[in-house]
């Protein structure tokens, strides 16, 4: 129900590739070292100017100086003609660089194979996701039967002329005749609902408008369509009759809750049950619940409104399950029977262990529960009562996804991965407890030649953290290995291993990619989420540089051949290492981040996260949030290593005004050699939907720039 979010990669090539297997090692080090510093000290052509307008003013006593405040306008034709000029400038340094098109080539096979995403069964009827090798976006499927054959029902490529518009299923009825899906244009988050005739194989009069919605049931009898979306004045529950216009969609739920809360909406199986989930916000630290028996037009029933913690339910034939940190930080799993709802009839079923509760998926009358030990995967299948069955054989360290599956189903589909290994979907057989491969993703790295290896580091304050590397097999530790280490660190998200092209290039170009499981996740319960948020947030920046130490100190890299790199709160993870420790790192990358952290709650959707990192508005909180703000610790004459700034344009979630911001002031205030550039992209985003070749295009230019700055390949011709 709950996705995960955030990932990280880079590579080596042409040149490098050349000089390793052909010359001497005395000769080689010499001629990188040669290249490394000459990509050091060498000066690019300096970035465009940039106006300063110094907007003044005072917060809770405190003056603050915002000299960039004109770029926050994202329309102004001043910005937009900032954007085309930094644009060019980093197009001019990227588009030279040596090996591109070996990196490319490599790139392409790793992203150009066959993929097929989780299926979801309906009355024998198998729908999902496909994208073929050579396609930049996955078409929607029908399979008729387990091993029948695959029929395309719709394909996004013909519905924009450069492929940045995708689908997905939203919503599939009962008997596998009617499905809602997704269109999304770019990367935005706001996305349009589109019926169709699965039998007929068109498109129905019904279309529900662009807008934000966080979830989409069809009654099991397709009369109609129960959705969550965001309005102007908060988030609400719509009932959509099929056939209908949508704009006299009648509001069920919702009313009094503000644009900060977050409202989830879900059918049971059988359509008898409305589930609707309240969530304060993004940080996931507490949750309220309501239940509704539509198929006799009930009331709303309160399940829990009155306990700060988080709370999950799903309803499986007559039997309520609820997914809870309450009084259980590493979580627990309740039961009650829907006729019977008061909290003093709530059983315990799966009570708390040493592992983390991830997720709960009731299927073939059967509890799966999704365990995360240590920052990796495990799964375990109870009965109904709690009693344990089995848990399943997985084949390596790695990442479960979701299970896919019914109450009353007799299979369910879920996904493994690690960072070494694609993702492959196996069919699990409940009546059988036996699992075998549904479709694997043949993507060209050799899994065997790769070691993952988990070790643990003391933080700052001498917690111990864990990590996880990736690297060739007998790889020397001399210190010289290229070496990228990310995390996320945020809102109780569990960063398990998992396969990314990125990882993959680089590690098969001989590079060492580190995952840091860091304090604000979730992979070790509420408490160490609740250790780095709010006024903990600087745990999560300290546990990072002390991965970045340990790298060192382990003689795994050194800070020239060291680059870190993050997304949105990674982003915000790396923006505040950069300005806190800017000598330890040789390049990095920063993705659609969070860096101006006294205003980020005042634009799009980010009052979702004041629950998570507080607000400049409270006193209290803006000391603590001053204290990291990347954007305000940017300091005139520093010398800062390399950065790659990445946003653009359909980013409706982090508002890309921070990395227009950052990227001015750093340029300005840098006394290093070493170029600060904006990857502004003008139609993608946040949320995915980017076509394979713009995928392509864009992990060249960042891999070839880390090359570039870590000294793997010299600096561009001219400079």
């Amino acid at each position: 129900m709950f996705a995960r979010a955030c990932h990280p990669h880079s590579a080596i090539r042409a040149l490098g590739r050349m000089l390793r297997w052909e010359l001497p090692a005395a000769i080689l080090a010499a001629v990188l070292m040669v290249a490394s510093a000459w990509s050091q000290r060498v000066q690019p052509k300096a970035p465009p100017k940039t106006r300063m307008d110094n907007v003044t003013e005072v917060l809770h006593g405190v003056e603050l100086v915002d000299p960039y405040r004109w770029l926050e306008d994202q329309q102004s034709p001043e910005t937009r003609a900032w954007i085309d000029a930094q644009n060019a400038y980093t197009d001019a340094l990227l588009g030279r660089l040596s090996g591109r098109e070996d990196l490319k080539r490599r790139l392409t096979a790793l992203l150009e194979v066959d993929s097929i995403e989780l299926p979801t069964e309906r009355n024998g009827r198998y729908f999902f996701r496909k994208r073929l090798a050579g396609q930049d976006q996955f078409v929607l499927y029908l399979r008729k039967g387990l091993h029948g054959s695959d029929a395309v029902l719709i394909d996004p490529h013909p519905m924009s002329p450069d492929h940045t518009t995708s689908v997905d299923f939203a919503s599939i009825s009962e008997d596998g005749a009617l499905l809602v899906y997704r269109i999304r244009q770019g990367g935005e988050d706001e996305i349009t609902l589109q019926l169709f005739d699965v039998d007929a194989r068109k498109d129905m009069p019904d279309r529900l408008p662009k807008a934000r919605y966080s979830s989409i049931s069809l009654k099991p009898d397709r009369s109609g369509i129960y959705y969550s979306r965001l309005a102007a004045e908060g988030p609400r529950v719509y009932f959509h009759k099929v056939g209908s216009d949508s704009a006299g969609d009648m509001e069920i739920f919702g009313k009094g809750y503000g644009p900060e809360k977050i409202i989830v909406s879900s059918l049971s199986d059988d359509g008898r049950y409305l589930v609707i989930h309240v969530l304060y916000g993004s940080a996931a630290d507490r949750t309220e619940v309501y239940l509704q028996d539509v198929a006799k037009q009930g009331p709303m029933v309160p399940i829990v409104n009155d306990i700060p913690s988080r709370f999950i339910a799903a309803v499986a034939g007559d039997t309520l399950f609820l997914h809870t940190n309450w009084k259980a930080a590493k979580g627990r799993i309740l039961s009650a029977s829907v006729q019977d709802l008061e909290r003093e009839h709530w059983r315990e079923v799966v009570p708390q262990g040493d592992a983390v509760i991830e997720e709960m998926a009731p299927v073939g009358e059967r509890l799966a529960v999704l365990l995360s030990l240590n920052a990796a995967s495990r799964v375990k299948l109870y009965e109904s009562g709690g009693k344990l069955i089995s848990e399943l054989a997985l084949p390596d360290i790695g990442s479960v996804s979701s299970f896919q599956g019914r109450w009353m189903g007799k299979e369910a589909f879920f996904s493994f991965e690690s960072f070494h290994i694609p993702e492959t979907i196996y069919r699990y057989d409940i009546a059988k407890n036996t699992q075998e491969v549904w479709a694997r993703r043949e993507v060209p790295i050799e899994s065997g030649k790769y070691e993952v290896k988990q070790v643990w580091y003391a933080s700052k304050d001498g917690t111990k953290i864990p990590m996880f590397l990736v690297y060739p097999k007998g790889i020397k530790l001399d210190g010289s290995n290229p070496t990228l280490l990310t995390g996320y660190g945020g809102f109780n998200v569990s960063e398990t291993p998992s396969f990314t092209t990125r990882a993959a290039a680089w590690i098969s170009s001989g590079g060492v990619f580190a995952y840091a499981n860091l304090r604000g996740g979730g992979e070790f319960g509420e408490e160490w989420h609740r250790a780095g948020m709010l006024g903990k947030k600087q745990n999560v920046f300290d546990d990072f540089i002390a991965a970045a130490e340990w790298l060192i100190q382990n003689n795994y890299t050194r800070p020239a051949r060291l680059a870190i790199r993050g997304n949105s709160n990674g982003g915000l993870l790396v923006g505040a290492a950069l300005t806190q420790r800017p000598d330890l790192f040789g390049a990095v990358v920063c993705g659609y981040p969070l860096l101006d952290m006294v205003r980020y709650h005042k634009f799009l959707v980010a009052k979702y996260w004041v629950p998570e990192y507080g607000s400049s508005d409270d006193p209290e909180q803006f000391k603590s949030i001053l204290a990291y703000s990347p954007y305000q610790h940017v300091t005139p004459g520093a010398k800062y290593p390399p950065v790659l700034l990445v946003s653009g344009n359909s980013d409706t979630r982090v508002a890309p005004l921070h990395a227009r911001k950052m990227a001015a002031r750093l340029q300005a205030a840098t006394s290093s050699v070493r170029p600060v550039l904006l990857h502004y992209d003008t139609k993608t985003g946040h949320s995915g939907g980017m076509p394979v070749s713009k995928q392509v295009d864009d992990l060249t230019d960042e891999l070839a720039f880390l090359r570039w700055q870590l000294g793997v390949s010299p600096a561009p011709p001219g400079n």
